[in-house]
């Protein structure tokens, strides 16, 4: 049997992936720059995650 995972456990990832996106979106939208690099490396977190799950799913 599986051991029973808490709330914060379960959580834990989808909350930091939406902190990243609306940290990058806030960074984007107020300079220019330096600041776009780091939008576009925080924006693009989520994407390498559902595309690391969708390859972790097939094998």
């Amino acid at each position: 049997m599986r051991k029973r995972q808490g709330l914060r456990a379960i959580f834990a990832v989808p909350l930091l992936l939406a902190l990243a996106s609306l940290v990058g979106l806030v960074v984007a939208l107020t300079g220019d720059g330096w600041r776009d690099a780091i939008s576009w490396a925080l924006l693009a977190i989520p994407i390498l995650a559902a595309g690391w799950a969708m390859r972790a799913r097939r094998t």
